[in-house]
């Protein structure tokens, strides 16, 4: 009997054991499980998070007019500029650098330019790290600071200036992302002919380097479809009466009136040519497609045509990418929002395409892109000019541009 309680000691012993081991056993998994859990949601949450831009900061300078009378023009463009910063600084920046957007104001000034263009260069010779430029808004000012930005190390991408020469004169930093004077004359020259069915072209101009450039690629790409340059007239860059000129395009008898210049002069010549009683097609140049060659017509803009080198946000970007534009700038997108974001997105992807901040190794990177942008699909010849490069046509309809071409 002794013998068997001791047995049964024993056992129950045993099994005891045996239940605190499973027990320990589960326990152990149980934290075990517990921690590869938590370290997974941890791993989870931190992928979610912004990637944050390590190794400081990278300058990028935008330079247009911010005041005076293009400012808004100028504004649009930085507006693009921040927002596309803001998204690459929310994912790592460039290569790891934090994006740093500096506003330079030319005030649509060539001098001023050049004086945007010695500041830069004081900049880089201080030892600041400095990836591009994104401007000038003007031909005439990008022409100007050009003599300066090209011995710099630095990447130039205009988001506006057409003025044909500026990818002829052997520039290896200088990019645009809109169409150059040459393509856009031949789109306008088109339209008229076989859009408007207008053979006998007036062009008036203004006298600055975009003005004069374009108006002679109208003459030519006007030429080059047989119709007939009515009479060519310029005027001066702000002029606001055009009592002469009027009586000058009636003398001409023209089946239509191109106006290559700014939307300083643009409502102004077409306020004159309505109330002078000229019914006939009136279409301005990419200088002209601010909200202002509407306002400031007087109610005579409805019906007159606009060129442009990017379609209204509206039709090229979301909702989602408008409220992001919204929360940065506090304010709508405008005319060349979308260029100077879409001029960032290229010299973001040429760094990191290149793996560098080289400026020659980042051109180069540049030429061999083909990126998707708000503005279409892009990429690059030699000179810096687009392969293909697309000009919109929009008619002032209930006081708002529409888009009619393409």
């Amino acid at each position: 009997m002794k013998g068997h309680h001791i047995l049964d000691r024993y056992d129950s012993t045993s099994n005891h054991t045996r239940q605190s081991r499973r027990r320990h056993t589960c326990f152990v998994l149980w934290v075990i499980l517990t921690l590869i859990l938590g370290l997974t949601i941890a791993g989870c949450q931190k992928s979610d998070r912004p990637q944050e831009p390590t190794k400081g900061d990278l300058l990028v300078y935008v330079a247009s007019p911010l005041s005076g009378f293009q400012a808004n023009g100028g504004q649009t463009v930085l507006g693009g500029v921040n927002l596309m910063a803001d998204q690459l600084n929310r994912s790592g920046g460039i290569l790891g650098y934090r994006v740093v957007v500096v506003p330079l104001d030319d005030e649509s000034d060539s001098d001023v330019a050049l004086s945007v263009a010695d500041q830069v260069q004081a900049d880089i010779a201080a030892g600041k790290r400095v990836l591009g430029l994104v401007g000038h808004y003007n031909s005439g000012q990008t022409l100007a600071a050009m003599e300066v930005y090209a011995g710099l190390p630095l990447i130039v991408i205009t988001p506006t200036s057409s003025e044909l020469s500026i990818t002829q004169k052997g520039y290896r930093n200088f990019f645009r992302v809109n169409a150059n004077d040459a393509v856009q004359a031949n789109t306008i020259a088109d339209f008229f002919v076989n859009s408007l069915s207008a053979r006998r072209i007036a062009i008036i101009h203004n006298d600055t380097e975009y003005g004069i450039g374009l108006k002679d690629e109208m003459v030519r790409a006007l030429g080059e479809l047989g119709a007939e340059v009515a009479l060519t007239l310029q005027v001066a860059e702000g002029q606001e009466a055009y009592d002469q000129e009027i009586a000058q395009i009636q003398q001409a008898s023209p089946e239509a009136i191109f106006y290559a210049g700014y939307e300083i002069e643009a409502p102004f010549l077409r306020f004159a040519a309505v109330q002078a009683g000229l019914d006939i097609p009136f279409l301005a140049s990419d200088g002209a497609f601010l909200s202002a060659t509407i306002d400031d017509a007087e109610g005579t803009a409805e019906g007159m045509y606009v060129s442009g080198f990017a379609p209204s946000p509206a039709q090229a970007v979301d909702q989602d990418w408008i409220t992001q534009y919204q929360n940065v700038e506090n304010r709508n997108p405008d005319t060349y929002s979308i260029n100077g974001y879409t001029a960032l997105q290229i010299l973001a992807e040429g760094a990191k395409k290149a793996n560098s901040l080289d400026t020659t190794k980042v051109g180069d990177a540049i030429r061999t892109l083909q990126v998707e942008t708000p503005m279409g699909t892009l990429a690059y010849e030699s000179n810096g000019d687009l392969r293909q490069a697309t000009v919109y046509i929009f008619q002032v309809r209930e006081n708002a541009f529409h888009q009619v071409y393409p």
